[in-house]
């Protein structure tokens, strides 16, 4: 299993946490849940927002599957930003889906368990 960083955002405290875990999350889409024990967050559910693969490449939640396409960007989004009104670009970005080549997968907590997130992320730094 390769590894990823898995950055986790608590919507209530405005603080994000970076956790370096194994891919547990192959095939994991953007905007799913899942449950925070598959990295030892009992009780937690996380959803995924976002990520980017090992070449800096973001994930659209518009693209299907996880491979990296080319699309033509007409309006600011994930993956461009307009410099000019009525600009088009032509940019790389990858699929929605969670594969191998995913090294950082951006995350945001949907439920809260019974230990403070602080405390749980400072265990599995330690471990």
């Amino acid at each position: 299993m390769t590894k990823i960083k898995l950055v986790i955002s608590d919507k209530n405290t405005g603080k994000a946490y970076q956790i370096d875990t194994e891919n547990v999350f192959l095939g994991l889409e953007i905007g799913k849940e899942f449950d925070g024990s598959k990295i030892g967050l009992k009780g937690y559910k996380l959803r995924v927002t976002g990520g980017s693969n090992k070449d800096g490449t973001p994930m659209r939640a518009d693209l299907p599957g996880g491979d990296k396409k080319k699309v033509l960007f007409r309006k600011n989004g994930v993956g461009y930003k307009q410099k000019r009104k009525g600009e088009r670009k032509r940019k790389m970005v990858c699929g929605r889906r969670v594969t191998g080549d995913t090294v950082q997968l951006n995350t945001v907590i949907s439920q809260y368990g019974n230990i403070d997130i602080e405390e749980a992320v400072g265990k599995l730094k330690t471990e």
